[in-house]
């Protein structure tokens, strides 16, 4: 089934050069572009994208106002953030907001094209490495914490809990299999009930909120 993707990005260059990466992918079809913000929101409530590729810094209305109501608005369409930067001081941000992971601009054809088809089937980041370095720094720079309700941690199975503090430290459903002594599809099971009870939408939000939940130390 092919991918459609949304490309978000105030530079000509950069959406055409990411065009043409991605319509050269059997399984990938770009289906619009937006150059701010507010053009994205609604470009997906138009064309409904699975995959909406989008910069942080823009005009009019910024990558990580555009994601908040995408989100909020449109719980099909995953969004994956592009910077320039692996520690850019926004994607934590835009993590908060609802992000499904975050893609380096200079990412290879390969990585990009990867990248849009992990978000897309609803796995979070690009990698367990990412994750880990992403969330434990940016958890360090969050000048307004807001640690979740004790509640809805008490609603989680002392398992679930267990699972949820694995998936923050990066670890593959596999490797939680591994780490439990369980078969992956229990752990599939378990994943599926944490993101249902706290009200996520996948591991990265999962993950945000066992860090602000202080679940996990960083560092």
């Amino acid at each position: 089934m092919t991918i459609r993707v949304l490309i978000v990005d105030d530079q000509m260059m950069v959406r055409e050069g990411f065009s043409v990466l991605l319509n050269a992918m059997p399984d990938i079809e770009v289906i619009g572009e937006a150059v701010n913000g507010r053009e994205a929101v609604a470009k997906v409530a138009e064309l409904a994208p699975d995959v909406v590729l989008m910069d942080i810094r823009m005009p009019e209305l910024n990558g990580i106002e555009a994601t908040r109501e995408i989100v909020a608005a449109h719980s099909d369409s995953k969004v994956l953030v592009l910077t320039t930067f692996d520690l850019d001081e926004y994607v934590y941000q835009a993590l908060r907001a609802g992000a499904s992971g975050f893609l380096l601009k200079d990412a290879s054809a390969r990585q990009l094209a990867d990248g849009v088809r992990v978000v897309a089937a609803g796995e979070a980041l690009l990698a367990p490495t990412v994750t880990r370095r992403l969330i434990t720094e940016f958890s360090k720079l969050s000048h307004t914490p807001r640690p979740p309700a004790m509640a809805q941690i008490g609603d989680l199975t002392e398992r679930e809990t267990e699972v949820l503090v694995l998936i923050a430290q990066g670890l593959s459903n596999a490797e939680i299999a591994s780490h439990l002594v369980v078969a992956e599809s229990t752990i599939k099971t378990h994943v599926s009930r944490v993101l249902v009870k706290l009200g996520l939408r996948d591991r990265t939000q999962a993950a945000v909120f066992a860090y602000e939940a202080r679940l996990v130390t960083p560092g």
